[in-house]
């Protein structure tokens, strides 16, 4: 039988895997619930995106943080963001989601998440 007679299906890779489950970091998951429903929303999808293997609509990395540790930006309802972390293969680490009132991340924001990025690296390494 030729090539033209066979039978070829093509999966899709990461409809076959399941999504890496989500880790909340101190009060991470109490703020996004406290975001307005239109911004709790958008948030919850592009986190479930991450959790597939795939990239947020809206983010950029966040260096300053740590390494690996990226920003969804959620435009509904005002400006929020959710810090977290998706370069490990057992979790998405989410540090810390905010609402932002000015253009610059504040620095009390990013010393937290920094924080628990170093709490969870080392939790991590006790395993």
């Amino acid at each position: 039988m030729g090539i033209a007679g066979r039978i070829y299906i093509k999966m899709d890779i990461m409809a076959t895997k399941s999504p890496k489950p989500v880790v909340w970091i101190g009060d991470a998951r109490d703020r996004v619930r406290d975001f307005p429903e239109a911004a709790r929303a958008r948030a919850g999808f592009e986190l479930w995106e991450v959790q597939q293997g795939k990239e947020p609509s809206d983010w950029k990395p966040m260096p300053s943080v740590g390494i690996g540790v990226s920003e969804i930006r959620v435009h509904a309802d005002g400006e929020y963001r959710v810090l977290y972390v998706a370069k490990f293969a057992e979790a998405v680490y989410v540090l810390h989601a905010f609402g932002k009132k000015t253009r610059k991340t504040a620095s009390g924001d990013i010393e937290l998440a920094r924080t628990r990025y170093r709490a969870m690296l080392k939790e991590r390494k006790q395993r």
